[in-house]
C-alpha cells in the first residue's frame, strides 16, 4: 500500500494545478447543486416495522387527515384576566379562523368549543393539524401560521407552540461553533508547527471537504428525508478528521525537510508512510459509521452514511489535494514564525523534532509511562472505571420540550402547558382503531382506556373508513418513564381493551413513537457492537498482522467510551452541569449511545494506528520491543496531542448551540476523544504494550504465508526509497 501512495502523491505533486482545479469544480458543482435543490434537513424520526409507524401508516391509508403534522397552540394570560375575557377571547378566536385559512391546514381545533381551558382560566389549547406530513410542511405555511396569531397577540395573549410541526422547529444551524473549532484548531497548529503555512494548510483542505460533504448532504436532502443531526455530524467529524489527516502527513513531510530532503521526495514519502496509517485509521471510522445501518433505523442509517462520506472525502482530499497544496507551498511549511522573546526557539523544536526526536517532551513521556508501567495501568484503568459509574443509571429518551432552552417557543408552550394542564397534555397518545363501523365499538373502548392507572383523559378524535382515532392523555409527562410504561401497558392489556367490539387496537402519535425509537436503538446497540468491533478487528489484525493489538485496541476503546457515557449521563441526566453548560437535566438522547459507540470506536482506532505503527516501525527495524515503545510512543505523542486537542476543541465549540441534542453531542465526542487519547492511547497502551513486549507481535506462520502485508509502517518504501536515492542523483523540487 505505501508504494501505491507514494506514486499517487507523486502524481498528486507534479500535477497539483489539475488536482487544485478538479476539488475546486466539485467543491463550486455542489454548492449550485445545494442552492438549487432547496433541500432541507429535519428531526422527525420514524422507525419501519414498530407499532406507532403502523398505527401513522394506517392513519395515512385510511385517514389522512389526522397523519399530517400537528401543532399545538398555546395560549396564556397572565395576572387576573383569564383568556375567557372578551377581548383576549376576541383575539384567540380571530387567530382562531385565520388558522383555518393558512396552506396545508386540514383542522383547527377551538380551544372553547372543544372545552380545552385551564381549571384557573389562565391557559387555553388549541390544535392545528396538517395535510402534510411534518418533513413535507412548508416553511410559507409557519410563517403563515405566526401571521395568524397577530390577533391574539395584539389582543395581549401568549402565544406559544409545540407539537410535531410548529414555527421554528427546523434546525437552524449556527456557524459560530465551526468558526470558534476552526479558531482553535489554527492556534493548536500554530504551535505544533510554528508556521503560518504549515498551520493553515490542513484547515483549508479539510474546509474545502466539508463543504463539499455538506453542499451534497443538502442537496440530497431534497429527495430523502435527512436527521438535522445529520450535518451536524458530518462537520464535526469531516473538520476534525480532514484537520487530524492532514496533520500527520504534513508532520511527517515537514521531518522530511528538516532532515534534508527535496520537497517532492518528502511529500511522496510523506504519504507512503503516514498515509498509509491515515488510509487504515479513516476505513476503521467509515466502517464504524457505516455500521449503524446494521441496526435497520433509517434516520440512524442516514447519519452513519453522511458521517462516513464527511470522512471519505477527508480521506480523499489527505491524499491527493494536500500533495498538490504541498508543492505550491514548497519550503514555505518550514518558513517558521519568529517571537521577540524567544527567537529561532520554533525552528528549534522543530528540527529537534526531527533530528533529535529523544530529546522531546513526548519522548520524556514516553520513558515515564515505560517505568511505571504497572501503577499508570492500574490508576488509569481505576479512573475509567469510577468515570463509567454513573454510566449504570443511564436511561434513553428523545429530546421534547423539556429539554429545550427556556428562549425557545416549545419549552415556553411545554411549561405553559405543564402549569395549566399537567405534563401528560405535552404528549398525547393516539389509539388507532382498526375495523370500527359504529360509534357503539368506541365507547366501550375509551371507557377501557379511562380506567387504565397514569391516564387522565380519555377523547375520540375521529371515525371514518372503518377506523377510529382516540386520544389518551397520560398524567405524566411525554419523557418520563411512567408514560413508557403506560404505552407498553395499554399494548400488553390490548385484548381486554378490545373486549368484544371486534376492533383492533395499536398506540402511536409522537410519544409512542419516541418510546419505540428508544426500545429499538437499545436493543440496536448489542448487535451493532458485534458487528462494527469484529470488522474493525479483522481489519486492525491485517494491518498489524497480530491477534493481540487489536484486541487491545477493543478494550481500551471500551474503557474509553463506557466512561464518556458515564460523564454524559452526570452532566445532562443527572444535571450536573446545569449551571455550566446552562441545560435542563433530561433523558440521555436514546440515539447518542450507538453513534457514540460508532465514532469514538472510529476515532479511538485512529489514535491507536498512529501510535501504534510507529512503534511497530521501531520494532521492526531494532527488535527492542520496550525500547519501541519508548520512542514510537515518543515520536507519535505531540501530534497525537495535538490532532486529539484540534477535536476536543471542535466538539467541544459545538456546545455553545442552544440546541440540546446538539450539545449532548458535542459534550460526549469530547470527553470520548479526550480520554481515548490521552489516558488510554498515550498512556494504557504504551503501558501495557512495555509489559508485554515482544509477543504482542506474534503471528502464526500460515498468518505470514496467506495474508498480504500491507507494510503500514512504510518499511519497505523507505528500504526502497534509500536505495535509490543512494543510486540515482535527488530531483528538482522547483
Amino acid at each position: 500500500m505505501s508504494t501505491y501512495l507514494y506514486g499517487l502523491a507523486r502524481w498528486a505533486f507534479r500535477r497539483r494545478r489539475w488536482v487544485l482545479a478538479v476539488w475546486l469544480a466539485l467543491a463550486v458543482g455542489a454548492i449550485i447543486a445545494a442552492q438549487a435543490s432547496g433541500g432541507k434537513t429535519n428531526d422527525n424520526f420514524t422507525i419501519p416495522g414498530t407499532e406507532s409507524q403502523r398505527a401513522q401508516d394506517m392513519l395515512s391509508n385510511k385517514l389522512p387527515a389526522l397523519a399530517g403534522g400537528q401543532t399545538q397552540v398555546v395560549f396564556a394570560t397572565k395576572g387576573q384576566t383569564k383568556v375567557t375575557a372578551t377581548a383576549y377571547k376576541a383575539g384567540i378566536e380571530e387567530t382562531i379562523a385565520k388558522l383555518k385559512t393558512v396552506p396545508q391546514v386540514a383542522s383547527v381545533t377551538d380551544p372553547f368549543q372543544a372545552k380545552a381551558v385551564s381549571a384557573d382560566g389562565h391557559v387555553a389549547l388549541g390544535t392545528v393539524q396538517f395535510l402534510a406530513k411534518p418533513p413535507d410542511v412548508k416553511d410559507k405555511s409557519l410563517d403563515a401560521m405566526k401571521v395568524a396569531a397577530q390577533p391574539a397577540q395584539d389582543a395581549g395573549v401568549q402565544v406559544e407552540y409545540s407539537g410535531s410541526v410548529y414555527p421554528g422547529w427546523r434546525l437552524t444551524p449556527s456557524e459560530t461553533p465551526e468558526i470558534v473549532g476552526v479558531i482553535i484548531a489554527f492556534v493548536i497548529l500554530l504551535v505544533t508547527f510554528g508556521a503560518f503555512v504549515a498551520a493553515g494548510l490542513p484547515i483549508l483542505t479539510a474546509i474545502i471537504g466539508v463543504a463539499i460533504t455538506l453542499m451534497g448532504i443538502t442537496a440530497v436532502a431534497s429527495v430523502m428525508n435527512i436527521a438535522a443531526a445529520s450535518t451536524t455530524v458530518a462537520l464535526m467529524l469531516g473538520l476534525s478528521c480532514g484537520i487530524d489527516y492532514g496533520l500527520f502527513i504534513l508532520s511527517r513531510h515537514r521531518n522530511n525537510l528538516l532532515t534534508g530532503m527535496t520537497v517532492e521526495d518528502s511529500v511522496a514519502l510523506a504519504v507512503g508512510t503516514a498515509g498509509s496509517s491515515v488510509v487504515f485509521a479513516a476505513l476503521t471510522v467509515i466502517i464504524a459509521l457505516c455500521g449503524l445501518s446494521v441496526v435497520g433505523i433509517p434516520f440512524l442509517t442516514v447519519m452513519g452514511l453522511a458521517a462516513a462520506v464527511a470522512v471519505l472525502m477527508a480521506l480523499l482530499i489527505a491524499l491527493t489535494l494536500l500533495p498538490a497544496m504541498l508543492g505550491f507551498a514548497g519550503m514555505k511549511v518550514a518558513k517558521f514564525i519568529s517571537s521577540p522573546l524567544r527567537p529561532g526557539h520554533h525552528e528549534q523544536v522543530a528540527r529537534t523534532a526531527a533530528n533529535e526526536p529523544e530529546r522531546t517532551f513526548g519522548a520524556a513521556w514516553a520513558r515515564f509511562v515505560v517505568r511505571f508501567r504497572v501503577p499508570l495501568l492500574i490508576g488509569g484503568v481505576v479512573l475509567l472505571g469510577v468515570l463509567a459509574l454513573p454510566a449504570t443509571k443511564m436511561q434513553l429518551g428523545l429530546p421534547g420540550g423539556s429539554s429545550k432552552p427556556k428562549s425557545d417557543t416549545s419549552r415556553k408552550a411545554y411549561d405553559l402547558t405543564t402549569a395549566g394542564f399537567g405534563a401528560g397534555f405535552n404528549g398525547a397518545l393516539l389509539v388507532v382503531a382498526n375495523n370500527v363501523n359504529s360509534q357503539a365499538q368506541v365507547t366501550p373502548m375509551v371507557t377501557a382506556l379511562s380506567k387504565v392507572n397514569n391516564v387522565v383523559q380519555v377523547s375520540p378524535l375521529a371515525r371514518a373508513n372503518g377506523i377510529a382515532v382516540i386520544r389518551v392523555i397520560p398524567r405524566t409527562g411525554p419523557d418520563v418513564k411512567a408514560t413508557a410504561t403506560l404505552v407498553h401497558h395499554i399494548r400488553d392489556e390490548r385484548a381486554s381493551i378490545e373486549g368484544t367490539t371486534g376492533a383492533h387496537i395499536l398506540i402511536g402519535g409522537t410519544t409512542a413513537s419516541n418510546i419505540d425509537v428508544s426500545s429499538k436503538l437499545s436493543s440496536a446497540l448489542p448487535v451493532f457492537l458485534i458487528v462494527v468491533v469484529g470488522l474493525a478487528f479483522i481489519l486492525l489484525t491485517f494491518a498489524f498482522r497480530t491477534i493481540l493489538v487489536p484486541i487491545k485496541s477493543i478494550i481500551g476503546f471500551l474503557l474509553s467510551v463506557v466512561a464518556a457515557f458515564g460523564a454524559q449521563v452526570a452532566i445532562f441526566q443527572w444535571g450536573w452541569g446545569k449551571s455550566l453548560f446552562n441545560i435542563t437535566p433530561t433523558e440521555t438522547i436514546s440515539f447518542l449511545p450507538i453513534i457514540m459507540l460508532a465514532i469514538i470506536f472510529g476515532l479511538s482506532s485512529d489514535y491507536e494506528v498512529f501510535v501504534v505503527s510507529r512503534i511497530k516501525e521501531d520494532f521492526t527495524k531494532t527488535g527492542d520491543a520496550r525500547g519501541a515503545v519508548e520512542r514510537g510512543t515518543g515520536l507519535s505523542a505531540r501530534v497525537v496531542t495535538a490532532a486529539a486537542l484540534i477535536m476536543f476543541s471542535i466538539f467541544v465549540a459545538f456546545m455553545v448551540t442552544k440546541d440540546p441534542t446538539i450539545k449532548a453531542i458535542g459534550f460526549s465526542f469530547a470527553v470520548g476523544v479526550f480520554l481515548d487519547a490521552f489516558v488510554v492511547r498515550l498512556t494504557l497502551v504504551p503501558a501495557i504494550m512495555a509489559i508485554v513486549r515482544a509477543k504482542l507481535w506474534y503471528h502464526p506462520p500460515w498468518f505470514a504465508k496467506y495474508v498480504p502485508d500491507p507494510d503500514i509502517e512504510g518499511e519497505k518504501l523507505e528500504h526502497k526509497f534509500a536505495e535509490a536515492r543512494s543510486t540515482e542523483p535527488a530531483e528538482s523540487t522547483t
